[in-house]
């Protein structure tokens, strides 16, 4: 399997990383060897790749640009196709549409979602759309006084496009129609004040969304409605346990392949919790909390077979790789640690 890593490399973003890395993992040991460096790119903080993995997208953190890269199949390798503006400040998560001819990016700085075109090879062309959104800032003032748009995801049927909203406490939903983004007809739901929405995935089997709410440390559980588009509350519950008393924000979020667990990086408890989700509600109940071993997990992601979880420590300059229990879902240290620079981004792909 082949990895892609990227994260923070300029001083405004406390970045120590040099680029993307690209790295063969071993399928026997989990050791990792490197194969690639890309240098004189800019906080390329988080990846967007097409269904066959011919073309990787990143987003530049604290930026305003989106680069587009070919990759080798055989060998992992990475080429810079070209980059393109965002139509807004400081991109922080991109996703493709089912036709993989636009790009959508949500713009943190400038809270505005943008449509994106791509070439017929796969090249950036020119933002064709920017939608502006409007609500009203959250309490907390040094993070919310502005609309900050945290992540972009589609529905499982690519008809929607969920993007939760950590200055305004919202969790927007577009439709999404021939690369056009159009507000549903419910909008968007708003959570507590403070909570601070930030990513967001679909259970991989049922109608349900899960968005973990940066600032309070919590989860939303959603019902799904894929005719409308429109998201039902119906649970909220705390990444960290009661009485924790240091400072604590959620990061990442993911379900496991099956749909039986859902994962949840916490920050300040440097951990990742386990949520068990109730096969018929899609409700979740805590399991275990297993440190990360590392500082300020801002990103982690499973393996396509939900077998290991690997957890990129921003503070630690590290990468933890874990191995997760069939049965339980539970995470067991690998003994793999890859040193790099500010990690905020890890994308796998099988090797052939």
């Amino acid at each position: 399997m082949f990895a892609y890593v990227g994260g923070y490399t300029t001083p405004d973003r406390d970045g120590r990383g040099n680029g993307i890395n690209v790295y063969r993992i071993d399928p026997a040991t989990g050791a990792w060897t490197h194969r690639q460096h890309i240098g004189g790119l800019e906080n390329p903080s988080l990846f967007t790749l097409r269904r066959d993995a011919s073309r990787l997208y990143a987003v530049h953190g604290a930026r305003t640009l989106i680069s587009a890269f070919m990759r080798d199949p055989a060998s992992g390798a990475l080429t810079l196709l070209n980059q393109q503006d965002c139509g807004g400040s400081n991109p922080v998560d991109a996703a493709l549409d089912p036709a993989e001819r636009h790009l959508v990016i949500g713009n943190y700085g400038s809270g505005t979602v943008a449509v994106m075109p791509l070439g017929e090879d796969g090249s950036l062309l020119p933002v064709s759309q920017s939608h502006t959104l409007a609500g009203t800032p959250g309490p907390d003032r040094a993070q919310q006084s502005s609309s900050h748009p945290h992540a972009v995801i589609f529905d499982p049927h690519g008809q929607f496009v969920i993007v939760p909203d950590k200055g305004f406490d919202r969790t927007f939903v577009f439709r999404c129609d021939a690369g056009r983004i159009t507000p549903t007809a419910q909008g968007s739901v708003a959570s507590r004040a403070g909570a601070a929405p930030r990513h967001a995935t679909f259970h991989p089997k049922r109608p349900i969304l899960y968005v973990n709410n940066e600032l309070d440390s919590t989860v939303t559980v959603f019902r799904w409605h894929a005719d409308s588009g429109q998201i039902d509350e119906v649970q909220v519950t705390s990444t960290i346990p009661f009485g924790f008393a240091g400072r604590n924000t959620t990061a990442e979020i993911a379900a496991s392949p099956d749909g039986r667990f859902l994962y949840v990086s916490n920050r300040g408890e440097d951990s990742i919790v386990q949520f068990a989700i109730d096969a018929s509600t899609g409700h979740l109940r805590h399991v275990a909390t297993t440190p990360t071993g590392g500082v300020k997990p801002r990103f982690f992601t499973l393996d396509p077979a939900g077998a290991s979880l690997y957890a990129a420590n921003q503070d630690s300059d590290d990468i933890t790789a874990f191995s997760l229990d069939p049965a339980s879902g539970r995470l067991m240290p690998r003994g793999v640690v890859v040193q790099v620079g500010s990690p905020s981004a890890v994308s796998l792909v099988a090797a052939p």
